[in-house]
């Protein structure tokens, strides 16, 4: 078996490639090459360790991911074997978002298009619950070839996502401290908000007073950073709320409200107040959808680009790309302001 082992899988101690990533490949040429045949059994674990001295984490890795592209097949007691030489090199890639909304579909969308023929994608939900996001990514080790994680408001997940290999895992939405050296595309909440304020900083001039509506939660506190900021260099009177509870909202003012629910509401209240949006009321939403731009009129929005998001991830997963990349956002300027 050691000839075996040498002639199938070749491992370079001094490539930057993974060593898991050469034992996948080192499967697949010898498949390409004719050294492995449907129905061959391939080196064990514990050989393939021993004759390169590697963890015996990183081979079950490498076995995993073939096994989960149905390459290898296994047997208990007896080890794995070949169970196609009909391959294809495709990806197969595990997401999880945070929710399912509009804005997060069209994210979906561009990604699965931009890797359109070239991977498979399965997505899942966390829905802010940190036991179902612990689950769903220790269930899905070694069965994906990469992995693409939105941890939302999570914080400190490092140890858990080292389960999963470093250079397979793209981060998603928020930029994590502790998940520093793994591929991000990210929103900047605190930059997005200021810059956009900045942009239309003419048509806020017509309003007394600027509202927040930050209910806080699973929305990220940088916003908070940003609209202060602005109002502060600007001079603008302003005032950040959790709710739209009790409020009465007066003449000349603009109001930023990241709930679409809120944004219905606010609506209607002005409706009933008789406040013409756009003239002596403002309202503006954050994450823009189809929706937005027929409601009232046209809601003006702030957001950030999910299309270019989907695209510029997909981009970086099937180059296997590293980097941190800023998601382009921008201000969409409706009737509302």
């Amino acid at each position: 078996m050691t000839n075996t082992l040498k002639r199938v899988i070749k491992i370079n101690a001094k490539s930057p490639k993974p060593k898991y990533r050469q034992i996948i490949d080192s499967i697949y040429n010898s498949i390409e090459n004719g050294a492995l045949k449907k129905g061959d059994k391939v080196p064990s674990i514990n050989q393939v360790c021993d004759a390169f001295g590697l963890s015996r984490d990183t081979v079950m890795l490498a076995f995993g991911e073939l096994k989960s592209k149905g390459v290898l097949m296994s047997q208990p007691g007896k080890g794995y074997y070949i169970a196609t030489t009909e391959i294809r090199r495709d990806e197969r890639v595990f997401v999880l978002f945070d929710e399912l909304n509009a804005f997060k579909e069209d994210l979906y969308n561009s990604l699965v298009n931009t890797m359109k023929g070239k991977a498979s994608v399965e997505v899942y939900f966390h829905h802010f619950n940190y036991k179902v996001f612990k689950n769903l990514i220790q269930e899905s080790v070694g069965h994906y070839t990469s992995y693409i994680i939105m941890p939302a408001t999570f914080d400190n997940t490092s140890t858990l996502l080292a389960k999963l290999p470093l250079e397979r895992v793209f981060i998603l939405d928020r930029m994590k401290a502790d998940l520093k050296d793994y591929p991000v595309v990210y929103q900047d909440f605190e930059l997005d908000f200021y810059e956009s304020l900045n942009e239309g900083a003419p048509l806020l001039r017509k309003y007394r007073k600027l509202v927040f509506v930050h209910p806080g939660g699973k929305e990220p506190d940088e916003r908070v950073k940003g609209f202060e900021r602005f109002c502060l260099e600007k001079k603008f009177k302003y005032e950040i709320i959790k709710s739209l509870s009790d409020i009465r909202p007066g003449l000349y003012e603009a109001w930023f409200l990241i709930s679409d629910r809120d944004l219905v509401q606010l609506v209607k209240i002005a409706k009933n107040y008789k406040l013409k949006l756009g003239r002596k009321f403002g309202i503006v939403s954050f994450n823009d959808t189809m929706l937005k731009e027929v409601v009232a009129g046209g809601i003006t929005t702030i957001s950030t680009d999910f299309t270019e998001m989907g695209k510029t991830l997909g981009t970086m997963l099937l180059n296997h790309k590293s980097g941190q990349v800023r998601n382009p956002s921008k201000l969409i300027v409706r009737k509302s302001l």
